[in-house]
C-alpha cells in the first residue's frame, strides 16, 4: 500500500511576504518564529532562493494554523493573499 503524503503549496517570494503580511510580523521576526536569518527572509521574499525541506514545510504548517490561503487568480500575474474567518 501507497503511503499519501499530504502536500503543501511550493514558497516563492510572493507567497512568502504574503504570509509574512497576513501575519503582521516584520522579516526579523518572521526569522525568529522560524530560526532563519532575516537576510535568508529576505532572499526569500526577493526571489533568490526559495525555502526548501524542512523551511517549505514549516510555512505550510504556520500558514494552515494562521488560516491563510493563497491563490494565483487565472489571468493575472499578481496573488490573491485571503484571510480565514472573521
Amino acid at each position: 500500500m501507497a503511503s499519501r503524503k499530504k502536500r503543501g503549496v511550493r514558497w516563492d517570494g510572493r507567497r512568502v511576504r504574503a504570509l509574512r503580511k497576513h501575519l503582521r510580523v516584520t522579516q526579523q521576526g518572521l526569522a525568529e518564529e522560524l530560526g532563519v536569518r532575516q537576510q535568508t527572509i529576505s532572499e526569500w521574499e526577493t526571489g533568490l532562493y526559495s525555502p526548501r525541506g524542512t523551511s517549505n514545510t514549516v510555512l505550510n504548517i504556520i500558514a494552515e494554523r494562521a488560516s491563510f490561503k493563497y491563490r494565483v487568480r487565472r489571468g493575472q500575474k499578481g496573488a490573491h493573499e485571503e484571510g480565514g474567518g472573521s
